[in-house]
């Protein structure tokens, strides 16, 4: 059966950041959320959109993939949600992910933005990145 190459990349994403110290440190616990359950605890960290394109060649297939992380924190001011983005950065950024089905040519990170919410507690931090794969012939 084949994996989907975006689902592939999430899983070895996923795996890669629960088993990150830094990062686990900074939020004081494994909370990784693809789904936020209503009893989440702050601060966390969410999987938001992934967009993925055909980005094959005459001679090899491949795909183009755009991730979207957030982060999310309640302390009072930025410093935790910066915390968080350089977190997600240091283990992702120029990553080695071990894919499945697919082989990882690069994985960069694209921008990074932190705000505050609208209801004047919550720090927002939203990260993108883009990661070619290839599938594992």
């Amino acid at each position: 059966m084949k994996i989907n190459p975006a689902w592939d990349l999430q899983s070895a994403l996923w795996q890669k950041l629960t088993m990150n110290p830094a990062l686990l440190a900074v939020l004081g616990a494994p909370r990784l959320y693809d789904d936020v359950p209503q009893t989440a605890t702050f601060p966390f960290v969410t999987l938001g959109d992934i967009r993925s394109n055909d980005w094959s060649t005459q001679t090899q297939a491949g795909h183009e993939h755009f991730l979207t992380l957030h982060a999310w924190s309640r302390a009072t001011g930025r410093k935790q949600v910066h915390a968080i983005l350089q977190a997600l950065e240091t283990a992702l950024d120029d990553a080695a992910l071990a894919l499945q089905a697919h082989r990882l040519i690069n994985l960069r990170l694209v921008f990074w933005d932190a705000r505050r919410e609208l209801d004047g507690e919550t720090y927002h931090g939203l990260m993108r990145f883009r990661a070619v794969t290839e599938p594992l012939v």
